[in-house]
């Protein structure tokens, strides 16, 4: 029996998923690390943290795999996308990641639109200039931190940084390069007219290859330190939720993922580079081959939710919170939430913006605000796939995956908001298990990543929406929307009162 890896190096964790030929999860070891904020708005962390933590889990595997070492024949990548790594001539860090979730860079979005203009922007990358893109910070650590900037040699994104320290090569990706704001998506090329443009050396930009392209053998310090052979094939892999469509099987044009990890999106695949959301949504390169996605983001999805328990229940599980929320009426009482706990995404690219509860009154209890919090998320959600079928994509079911697919009131939920059907999957591991496929499909296990998923991936269960439910979730979903627009200059007014130190 042949093995492959998945490494899926999120936001707080590390998840390193060992799968055979079959596509059986086999052993799957997680080690988390700290996010880094050290003021209101920042969000970083030690590169180094995720290396030594892939290597601690990797010898964890290691030492619980009872089969022929050189069975184990690659490994691949799923991460977080759009956060920045510097590295010097030497390939030392220069500074902490800057993250994704990080929200600093207002000011530089609003020069990258001054000086690119924002249709010009669009047409060369398919996206917005915003605050969690890798251009943005690259221009903040020009105008804050200059020597750094002068001492750059490359940057990396996250996964890739893990990678180079596994290989010793330096190399991205078109999925994850699409996230950067520094990309030609179309042309699948980094832009030299942006890089001039914004006074960025098109040199710092890392060589681009294919999501399933081998890159090399991992070290013989990697080798020594995990236990793996010398000879184990690495992988480009891809951005987390490049991987999480491939692991979903979203590989052919009308499949759909809806994904709630401590961000959401919902995903759609796109045969061609053609369709113009005007920026709406995010337009990215897929880890499948000359393929696309498109995708809103809301990005306090399961934060939201992990929010709540660590500040109202942190001794509780999450199951335990969530319960009896099957008891609890559509629209928790006459309780609204938004889940703008850090600024939102789509539709709104609003670094302000922050979250309410509206409507509450003595007679809510916990579990009322856990319904809201649920129901808020996804009505957050709800607004990219408006989106999508506003523009012409036919959106009737759609495979869900993340934290709020381990609970079936909420996978209904999603039904009934989305007015679609839901699909859980037999197992779902997501971005992990799309790294997996990306390795399989690379060490030649199958013609091609559809056949792979084929066999990696298959349904467990199905929800379908309830047209009474539907009715009153529509209601619901235009009080929703009316949130932000009423709240939108009080949070501008609130701003100056936030807490600067974390």
């Amino acid at each position: 029996m042949n093995y492959v890896i998945g490494i899926d190096l999120g936001t707080s964790a590390v998840k390193v998923l060992l799968m055979n030929e079959h596509g059986e999860v086999c052993h799957e070891i997680t080690k988390s690390y700290p996010l880094i904020q050290e003021q209101s708005g920042y969000s970083e962390q030690d590169p180094n943290e995720w290396v030594e933590k892939t290597i601690a889990a990797l010898q964890e595997l290691v030492e619980q795999f009872d089969g022929e070492i050189e069975q184990i024949q690659g490994i691949s990548y799923s991460g977080q996308m759009h956060g920045l790594v510097l590295l010097d001539e030497e390939y030392n860090v220069l500074r902490n990641a800057i993250l994704w979730n990080d929200t600093r860079t207002t000011e530089q979005c609003k020069q990258i639109y001054k000086t690119i203009g924002e249709k010009r922007l669009l047409d060369i990358t398919k996206n917005q200039a915003l605050e969690g893109f890798t251009l943005p910070k690259l221009l903040w650590v020009k105008q804050y931190e200059p020597e750094r900037f002068e001492k750059t040699a490359v940057f990396m994104l996250p996964k890739d940084y893990l990678r180079f320290k596994m290989t010793s090569l330096i190399h991205s990706e078109y999925s994850d390069a699409a996230g950067t704001l520094l990309l030609n998506v179309g042309e699948k090329k980094w832009s030299e007219e942006l890089c001039q443009l914004v006074g960025i050396d098109r040199n710092i930009c890392p060589p681009l290859v294919e999501s399933h392209e081998c890159v090399g053998t991992i070290t013989e310090d990697i080798a020594v330190q995990t236990g793996l052979a010398r000879s184990t094939k690495v992988f480009a892999g891809g951005a987390d939720n490049a991987c999480g469509a491939i692991g979903s099987g979203i590989l052919s044009d009308g499949k759909t993922l809806c994904s709630i990890g401590t961000s959401g999106v919902v995903l759609s695949y796109e045969e061609r580079k053609t369709r113009d959301f005007q920026g709406k949504v995010h337009y990215f390169n897929h880890g499948k081959e000359n393929a696309f996605y498109t995708m809103g983001v809301t990005l306090a999805a399961g934060h939201s939710l992990s929010w709540f328990k660590d500040t109202f229940a942190k001794d509780e599980s999450f199951e335990s919170l969530l319960a009896c929320l099957h008891e609890v009426p559509i629209g928790a009482n006459g309780l609204l939430f938004t889940p703008y706990l850090v600024g939102e995404r789509t539709p709104y690219a609003d670094a302000n913006i922050r979250g309410s509860f509206i409507g509450i009154d003595s007679s809510h209890k916990r579990i009322d605000f856990v319904r809201s919090v649920i129901e808020g998320i996804t009505f957050s959600l709800h607004e990219s796939i408006e989106i999508f079928r506003e523009n012409g994509k036919t959106i009737d079911t759609i495979i869900s995956i993340g934290g709020g697919a381990k609970n079936d009131t909420w996978l209904q939920i999603q039904a009934d908001i989305f007015n679609a059907k839901i699909i859980k999957l037999s197992s779902e591991q997501g971005p992990a298990v799309g790294a997996a496929i990306l390795a399989a499909y690379g060490c030649n296990w199958f013609e091609s990543l559809e056949d792979c998923a084929d066999v990696f991936i298959s349904s467990a269960k199905t929800y379908t929406p309830v047209p009474e439910n539907v009715e009153v979730y529509q209601q619901l979903y235009h009080l929703y929307k009316n949130v932000y627009v009423q709240t939108k200059s009080l949070n501008e007014g609130l701003q100056k009162f936030r807490k600067i130190e974390s």
